[in-house]
């Protein structure tokens, strides 16, 4: 069957963001691609994504479930939103925004990067630039 302009081959969508993040595109880090960004954007934890992977029979360790958010993270094709010591999530939406965490649920809820402003910033410490400003707004049922 040949491959039209309109079909896709079924990693392919992965493949070329892997390659466009300069990650050599092992079957593993294919595999975790494709469950992380064929959808629409998401919070996810390393557990989640490992569940998903072995639903979908992909044979992967925990251990490399992390290493590989964490190399898509440092790559940019991911945001680690730390919660709070040992709760953090990985976000496929790298876009200029922050988050509501539903306490609850352990939800997050993205927040647009415009809707929250602030009136000053401290300096950064001498030698050192603002990087980013993360903001998480922890909720409850009221």
């Amino acid at each position: 069957m040949m491959t039209t302009t309109t079909q896709r081959r079924p990693y392919s969508r992965a493949l070329e963001r892997l390659k466009d993040a300069g990650l050599r595109p092992t079957r593993q880090r294919l595999a975790l691609a494709k469950l992380l960004f064929e959808g629409p954007d998401r919070h996810i934890t390393a557990e989640t994504l490992h569940t998903e992977a072995s639903s979908a029979k992909v044979r992967v360790s925990l251990a490399t479930v992390y290493n590989t958010l964490h190399q898509f993270t440092s790559c940019g094709l991911l945001r680690e939103v730390v919660v709070e010591v040992g709760r953090c999530y990985f976000d496929t939406n790298t876009s200029d925004h922050h988050h509501f965490f539903f306490v609850d649920s352990a939800k997050l809820k993205d927040i647009s990067g415009e809707a929250v402003a602030f009136t000053r910033l401290p300096a950064a410490p001498d030698g050192h630039a603002v990087q980013r400003v993360d903001v998480i707004i922890r909720v409850n049922r009221g």
